[in-house]
């Protein structure tokens, strides 16, 4: 009696068993490559080395076609092989690193890397494109126009623009053009370029803090008393000029809230803030910047829930500039953690942005 299987629902002869056992694991591959094809499905193969794409890709010109049986056995193998595995590993340790990239420590994994001799894995331009803008300005500046104008053709278009904007005039001019006559470069050429880009970042030393000095110190002044704020950027004026500016970009207060935060994101501080601390904000708020925050806030919340913090805020009378400040902080530092995780995407500091 013919063994019958279930395929897509269907009853089918099942081909004879050496049939299918004379079939390379190969050759298995390049038929459930060319079925998941047929059904219109995208299969990401350029996750795989180069000489398995090539070979896969010989098979594919070589094989000429199969009966169904053979096809629905293959097929059946396959999920039946899938549905046993508990899980998978990545199987060196360059696939370990990137697995594990941001839950152990830099150190570790770069000693690690060094004994394996290996080094990340991964498209170097999503590396390189991940960068901040003032490393990329030191790709650009260092590199010749040709690399820069390649580098600039693979970030993607706002980050391109901030790049270039952040860049000497005529350094910028150059690149443009010489962005003209990227048509001749081939693939391997940009993939070397991107290469040879990444492989500087792994040359360089691990460095103690990740945050740049003047986000640092930035931060540290965001919640530091509004006195002692611009006491300290006096005297950083009066030590580097530069150096202070760049410290008041990374600096957000309560006061940069309008120009910084999406009015769509507004009432999601209502979610993580009780309305007691938003009360004193509105009862402590003096300077023409703090109240231009408050009034912000109150006209991208709903109109009920507005009107009830000013009764709030009524009823607490006149507050101490110091609870004032601290619910002040409360809210940046909300505003800092959505940010951070992504839910928020604050706006970037205007280059002539003053405290």
């Amino acid at each position: 009696m013919t063994q019958l299987t279930q395929v897509s629902g269907r009853p089918v002869a099942a081909p004879p068993p050496n049939r299918v056992a004379r079939l390379s694991r190969r050759a298995k591959a390049a038929i459930v490559v060319q079925f998941i094809l047929k059904e219109g499905a995208d299969v990401p193969l350029t996750a795989l080395p180069e000489d398995l794409q090539m070979q896969l890709t010989q098979l594919l010109g070589e094989m000429r076609y199969i009966d169904r049986q053979t096809m629905n056995a293959v097929i059946t193998e396959f999920t039946e092989e899938l549905d046993s595995i508990g899980l998978s590993f990545p199987g060196n340790i360059a696939g370990a690193l990137t697995a594990l990239d941001g839950k152990i420590s830099d150190q570790t994994a770069n000693r690690l890397r060094k004994e394996a001799g290996v080094r990340q894995i991964g498209d170097p331009w999503k590396r390189i494109a991940d960068l901040p803008n003032t490393r990329l300005q030191g790709f650009v500046t260092s590199e010749s126009v040709q690399v820069a104008a390649v580098l600039v053709s693979k970030l993607d278009v706002s980050k391109a623009a901030a790049l270039l904007s952040s860049l000497p005039g005529d350094l910028a001019r150059r690149i443009t053009y010489a962005m003209s006559m990227t048509d001749a470069v081939t693939p391997d050429a940009a993939e070397r370029i991107g290469i040879s880009l990444a492989s500087q970042l792994d040359a360089e030393p691990l460095r103690a803090f990740r945050a740049q000095p003047s986000e640092r110190v930035g931060a540290i002044l965001n919640f530091s008393r509004a006195a002692t704020r611009d006491e300290l950027l006096t005297a950083l004026d009066e030590e580097d000029k530069g150096f202070a500016e760049q410290v008041r970009k990374s600096i957000f207060t309560f006061g940069h809230v309008p120009e910084r935060m999406a009015a769509i994101d507004v009432p999601k501080l209502t979610r993580d803030l009780d309305q007691d601390t938003l009360a004193r904000v509105i009862a402590g708020a003096e300077t023409e910047d703090d109240k231009a925050s408050v009034d912000f806030i109150l006209s991208n919340i709903s109109k009920r829930m507005a009107d009830s913090l000013r009764e709030t805020a009524e009823d607490l009378g006149r507050i101490k500039p110091k609870d004032a400040e601290g619910a002040m902080n409360a809210i940046v530092r909300v505003i800092r953690d959505m940010a951070d995780s992504g839910e928020i995407t604050l706006i970037a500091a205007s280059g002539d942005d003053d405290d």
